[in-house]
C-alpha cells in the first residue's frame, strides 16, 4: 500500500546514502535500494524496487541518474540494474526526482508519460552545490600543493557559479586572484569584484601560476595552452567529461593534474545530500 510520507532513494553515491538518512531524521518512511555495500543507518529500511514501487510514492534517483544512458548510477549496488521498460514501469503513478535525467528518457518511452523532476537544473540547487564543490576543489589544492593557498598565485578559469564562489574563498584565504572569461561583462564583473582579470585565449600568455582551477566544460587547456604553463603548476580540472583539460598532453609536460568530478559527493557527502534534499522539498511544495 502506497504511503505519500514515505521516499524511496535508489541508487547513487554517499551524497544519496546522506539524502536518506537526512529524510528519516525528518520524521518520513525511507526505503533505500542500491546501497549492499555503504551501511545505511537504521532508519533507512532496504527494499527491493518491487517494494519500492508499492510503497513510495516519492522516488529519488541519484545524480546522474546514469553515466552510460543503459545502467543506474549505483556503484554500491550488489548488481548493476538496467533501465529499461521493467524498470520504467515501476515507477508509473509516481513523483520521480533525478539529477541530469535527459538521458534517462532514452531509456524507455515509458518516461515521457510520467512526473519526472529534474533537481539539477533547479538555480537554488546548482547555486548551493557550487559552493560545495568549490569547498572540495580547495580541500583538493591545499592537500596536492606543497606550500600555502596564502601568498600562491591562482587562476580560475571561467566565471560560472563555481568558478565566482571558488575565487571568493581563495581570496579570502589570501591567494592572489586571477579569473578567466571571454565575454566583455563577466571580465568587467572580474575587475569589480578585485580579481584580475583575463582573456581565455590569453591565459598564461604573460603571467605565471602556482595552481589554476578550471571550471570551463571545454577544451580551454588544448596542447597549445599548456606549452606555456610552468611544469610545476598544480592543475585542477573540475569540469563535467569530458573535462577541459588535454590530460595526455599534460602528463607528457610533467604537468601535475587532479580531474576532480562530483566533488560534493567525495568531500561533503552529508552537506550535498543536505541541498538534494532540500531542493526536492522546495520542488514539492511549489
Amino acid at each position: 500500500m502506497i504511503n505519500i510520507n514515505s521516499f524511496g532513494v535508489i541508487g547513487g553515491d554517499r551524497r544519496q546514502a546522506a539524502l536518506a538518512e537526512s529524510i528519516a531524521k525528518d520524521g518520513y518512511s525511507v526505503y533505500a535500494w542500491g546501497f549492499d555495500h555503504l551501511p545505511l543507518e537504521e532508519s533507512v529500511q532496504q527494499a527491493t524496487l518491487e517494494e519500492i514501487s508499492e510503497k513510495c510514492m516519492v522516488i529519488i534517483l541519484p545524480l546522474p541518474v546514469t553515466a552510460d544512458g543503459r545502467t543506474l548510477n549505483a556503484p554500491y549496488a550488489e548488481e548493476e540494474i538496467v533501465l529499461d521498460d521493467s524498470f520504467a514501469a515501476l515507477m508509473r503513478h509516481r513523483e520521480v526526482y533525478g539529477g541530469q535525467v535527459a538521458k534517462l528518457f532514452s531509456t524507455s518511452e515509458y518516461w515521457n508519460a510520467m512526473d519526472v523532476n529534474d533537481y539539477f537544473t533547479r538555480e537554488d540547487f546548482t547555486v548551493r552545490n557550487a559552493a560545495a564543490t568549490a569547498e572540495g576543489a580547495v580541500e583538493i589544492a591545499m592537500r596536492e600543493y606543497d606550500r600555502t593557498i596564502c601568498g600562491s598565485r591562482c587562476l580560475v578559469a571561467g566565471f560560472g557559479r563555481i568558478g565566482k564562489a571558488l575565487a571568493w574563498m581563495l581570496r579570502g584565504l589570501g591567494a592572489s586572484v586571477t579569473v578567466s572569461a571571454r565575454k566583455p561583462a563577466d571580465l568587467a564583473w572580474i575587475d569589480v569584484y578585485g580579481y584580475t582579470p583575463v582573456k581565455s585565449d590569453e591565459i598564461c600568455l604573460r603571467e605565471k601560476y602556482d595552481i589554476i582551477f578550471n571550471t570551463v566544460p571545454a577544451m580551454v587547456f588544448s596542447d597549445k595552452t599548456l606549452n606555456r604553463l610552468d611544469p610545476s603548476t598544480l592543475l585542477i580540472d573540475l569540469a563535467s567529461m569530458p573535462g577541459g583539460v588535454d590530460f595526455d598532453a599534460a602528463r607528457e609536460r610533467g604537468i601535475r593534474t587532479v580531474h576532480a568530478l562530483s566533488l560534493p559527493g567525495k568531500t561533503a557527502p552529508r552537506a550535498a545530500g543536505e541541498i538534494i534534499k532540500n531542493t526536492i522539498y522546495t520542488m514539492m511544495e511549489e
